[in-house]
C-alpha cells in the first residue's frame, strides 16, 4: 500500500477502549474523551541505552532495563458509577454491584496487580480508499485517575504500560 496523503486527527474521528483480561473480555468505550491520548516514553525495544565509558572515551552504547511507557487522557464526567452497564471509573476501581465488579487483569487471574488492555482506533478508511483505520494498543497497563471539578467536571486518566505496545504502531520488548 501507497504512503497515506491524509493526515490523521482523533479530534473527531477516534476512540478509546479499556479491555480486561477475562476470557470473552469485559470493555468499556470511554465516553466523552477530550481527544487529547497521549503515550510517552516509547522506544525501541522498550529498552533503556547505557552509554560505557571511560576516562571520557565512549567503547559501547548497549541495551539495558526495560522501560515503561506512560500514558494519558481525559474525558467529561457524565456519572461515576451506574449498575446496568458501568463506567470507566468502575472499570477502574471494579466497583461491586456494577458490570466490572468481574474484571480480571490482563496479567491473569491471580495477578496482584490490576491491569488492562487501553485501544486508542483513530478512522482512516472513511477519509482515503484503501485504508484501514490506526490501532495503537497499550497492553498491561495499570490505569489511576483523578477528578476535577469545572466546566465540566472532568477524569484525568493516567497508566503506566507494563506490557507492549501493538496495533499498527508496535513496540516489542
Amino acid at each position: 500500500m501507497a504512503l497515506s496523503t491524509v493526515v490523521k486527527h482523533s479530534f473527531t474521528s477516534g476512540s478509546v477502549i479499556v479491555s480486561d483480561g477475562t476470557g470473552t473480555p469485559l470493555t468499556v468505550t470511554v465516553q466523552f474523551d477530550q481527544a487529547d491520548f497521549s503515550v510517552s516514553g516509547l522506544k525501541d525495544k522498550l529498552k533503556d541505552t547505557t552509554a560505557y565509558q571511560s576516562r571520557g572515551t565512549l567503547h559501547s552504547v548497549r541495551y539495558t532495563s526495560r522501560v515503561f511507557p506512560t500514558l494519558s487522557f481525559s474525558a467529561m464526567v457524565s456519572e461515576f458509577s451506574e449498575t446496568s452497564s458501568g463506567t470507566l471509573i468502575d472499570m477502574i476501581t471494579g466497583k461491586s454491584g456494577t458490570p466490572y465488579a468481574a474484571r480480571v487483569s490482563t496479567l491473569g487471574a491471580t495477578a496482584d496487580v490490576m491491569t488492562f488492555d487501553v485501544k486508542l482506533t483513530i478512522e482512516a478508511s472513511d477519509f482515503e480508499a484503501g485504508t484501514s483505520d490506526l490501532s495503537l494498543i497499550c497492553e498491561d497497563v495499570e490505569l489511576s485517575f483523578d477528578f476535577s471539578e469545572g466546566d465540566p467536571d472532568t477524569i484525568s486518566i493516567s497508566g503506566v504500560v507494563y506490557g507492549n505496545v501493538t496495533g499498527d504502531l508496535d513496540i516489542t520488548s
